[in-house]
């Protein structure tokens, strides 16, 4: 009896071994892929740059680190800069990137120390906030899901560059998604949706002027059709691209707030014209659209026609009226006979 109960118990302290060891091999195999996974990002990373390179951007980082083990990928690229071959362009001294180790087809993109915009012939503007984040994901789809937020930014331009519309807002968010028809992915569309909210206009500029020192909000949708066609080198030339196939915003609707000024707003379709610039109408239905025309009459904006927005106030005063058409023609923003501004450039 006494040599059967030692057996017993030397076969159960054997079998208590086996859930370690399975765990072990299963950690093994896992850190494997996880270092397999790492070096495939950061030689993809290094095979994208120097595509773009190829195509003439401009772009420079220091070395790379790639952290997280087990559960997360975390690439941490430093002092980085790139600057498309239009001249806009963006650095930040460090930009973060997350994805989950198990499901690298989501990734989200970090500014924790802020951002630099370069635009052509206007100069750079810093980008600070308490967090500017681009996220990415269904990554092997034909249009994948694109959010970028951007929560209290706040922008200030460099010295020697032209004034940036607006000094901060609580939030700018921008998404971009595959157009559902019947539940199930179009063929060539995408919807995108640009959230702007509370934002402050730079002193003396349009924005301002418009919202009478108050803040400006705009929440709008659209569709954009032929959405395979926005390729390109750079920002200019993808929506060039688009625009020659015949590309345009199908579907507009949303609602802006200025100051104590609010409107609805919604179009059939808007297009850009061979120089950039917006082209077709806009429809609003206006609350007090006397104080946001008069407001930006009264701006310090050399982009603003002051002639044609005081002659717009002095004509919205008369008739009273709260429907109004914005018209984008010949490059410049039209309310009945006067011109407002240029027209909104896509490139």
């Amino acid at each position: 009896m006494t040599e059967t109960a030692s057996v017993s118990h030397r076969y159960s302290r054997r079998g208590l071994a086996v859930p370690f060891l399975v765990v072990g091999l299963l950690l093994v195999a896992w850190t494997g892929w996880w270092f397999v996974l790492t070096q495939q990002i950061e030689t993809r990373l290094a095979a994208q740059a120097e595509a773009l390179r190829q195509q003439g951007w401009q772009v420079r980082y220091a070395s790379v680190t790639t952290t997280g083990w087990p559960f997360r990928a975390r690439v941490e690229i430093p002092h980085i800069e790139v600057v498309a071959p239009s001249g806009l362009g963006a650095a930040a001294p460090t930009l973060v990137a997350e994805a989950n180790a198990y499901d690298p087809d989501q990734w989200v993109v970090l500014a924790p120390e802020g951002l630099t915009l370069t635009r052509p012939g206007k100069g750079r503007v810093g980008v600070a906030g308490e967090a500017l984040r681009l996220s990415v994901s269904h990554l092997r789809d034909r249009f994948p899901d694109l959010r970028v937020e951007l929560f209290r930014p706040t922008f200030t331009p460099h010295r020697d560059a032209e004034p940036f519309p607006i000094s901060a807002a609580e939030r700018i968010q921008f998404y971009a998604r595959p157009h559902l028809t019947a539940g199930r992915a179009a063929t060539d569309q995408m919807d995108v949706k640009f959230v702007l909210t509370d934002a402050r206009g730079r002193s003396g500029g349009p924005v301002e002027g418009v919202t009478r020192s108050g803040m400006l909000s705009a929440d709008v949708e659209a569709t954009i059709d032929r959405a395979s066609r926005l390729s390109g080198p750079d920002a200019a030339g993808l929506f060039a691209n688009w625009t020659r196939a015949g590309g345009r915003f199908t579907a507009i609707h949303g609602e802006l707030t200025a100051g104590e000024s609010g409107a609805v707003l919604s179009s059939d379709q808007l297009s850009a014209g061979p120089d950039g610039r917006l082209r077709g109408q806009l429809a609003l239905t206006a609350d007090k659209p006397m104080a946001a025309i008069s407001g930006l009459a009264r701006s310090g904006s050399g982009a603003v026609d002051r002639v044609g927005a005081l002659g717009a106030a002095a004509a919205t005063a008369a008739t009273g009226g709260r429907s109004l058409t914005l018209v984008f023609r010949d490059g410049r923003t039209w309310l009945g006979p006067f011109a407002l501004a240029p027209a909104p450039k896509l490139f």
